[in-house]
Parts: structure tokens; C-alpha cells; sequence
């Protein structure tokens, strides 16, 4: 099972939680683990509140969601954007269908730049 630890958050603020234990995801692609320490704070997938795309996708995915959010605020110069959004898109398939997990991962390959260059 590639999350080592479970998801453990309490709320941090409107739309943020802060993680209460460490999650560990192991990263077959790339041999690798990757630690999203406790007291990290995340806003899980930032799905746009489109009613079509937020039916498909929101409020899943959420320890998939955290991993992502550490890589783009702490993973660089290690990972690159095109690999943190990989590494996405894999620790969703360990618990989503494989067309959610499709399509969040396009949602950040398109609209995910902004925040890798920390707009």
C-alpha cells in the first residue's frame, strides 16, 4: 500500500486543515518516499466550484491532495512540477476510479502552474 500513514487533519481555517501526523506516501514511479510533516497546512484539491467538475471531483482524493500540496510548496529543486503532478495522479489511483483520477490530474497539468511558481 503505497500511503504508509493515514490522513489526520484538524481545521486550520476556512477551506484549510493542518495535518496532525506525518503522511507518508511511497512513490513506486520513482522509489521514493515523501513525508508531508505534521503541522503541514493544506486546502486538499482545489477544485473549481464549477457545478459539473465539482460533482465529479470535489471532496475526494484528499490524502492524494496533501501530498501534491507539499511537493508544489516544498518539493523543488528534488521534483519537478510535471513529477509532483505525477506522483498525483498515482497516489489517486490508490483510491479513486481511474476517470476522476484522470481528470484531476489534467486539472492541475492546466491550471497547476500558477501555483508551482507560488502566484
Amino acid at each position: 500500500m503505497p500511503f504508509l500513514t493515514n490522513l489526520h487533519t484538524v481545521a486550520h481555517g476556512p477551506g484549510q486543515w493542518r495535518l496532525a501526523r506525518d503522511l507518508i506516501y511511497s512513490s513506486a514511479r520513482y522509489g521514493q518516499l515523501i513525508e508531508a510533516p505534521s503541522g503541514f497546512v493544506t486546502d486538499y484539491a482545489s477544485v473549481p466550484r464549477l457545478p459539473f467538475v465539482f460533482v465529479l471531483t470535489g471532496d475526494t482524493g484528499h490524502r492524494a491532495a496533501v501530498i501534491h500540496d507539499y511537493l508544489y510548496r516544498h518539493g523543488a529543486p528534488q521534483w519537478s512540477r510535471r513529477q509532483a503532478d505525477q506522483i498525483f495522479r498515482d497516489a489517486l489511483l490508490e483510491s479513486e476510479p481511474r476517470w476522476r483520477a484522470w481528470i484531476m490530474w489534467a486539472g492541475v497539468r492546466v491550471g497547476g502552474w500558477r501555483a508551482w511558481h507560488g502566484a
